[in-house]
C-alpha cells in the first residue's frame, strides 16, 4: 500500500470549500499553484505499476512552486 500526499492539484476541491475567508484563500492557492490532474494520475500510476518486489511506501506530490 502506498500513501500519496498531494499538494495543489487542479480538481473541484476549491469549489467545495464554503467557509468564508477560507474559500478565497484556497481558490487563490489553487489558481496560482495547481497542476493538472493528469500529473497526479501519472504519479498514482507509477506507484501502482511497480513490480511485486518493489514497494512504494510514501510519495509527497506537489507543484514545484508550492512551498506550503
Amino acid at each position: 500500500m502506498a500513501v500519496i500526499s498531494p499538494g495543489a492539484v487542479d480538481t473541484e476541491l476549491p469549489a467545495s470549500v464554503k467557509a468564508e475567508g477560507v474559500a478565497d484563500a484556497v481558490a487563490g492557492l489553487y489558481q496560482e499553484y495547481a497542476i493538472p490532474a493528469d500529473g497526479f494520475a501519472r504519479c498514482v500510476e507509477f506507484a501502482m505499476s511497480q513490480p511485486q518486489e518493489v514497494d512504494v511506501n510514501e510519495i509527497l506530490f506537489r507543484p514545484t512552486r508550492q512551498q506550503r
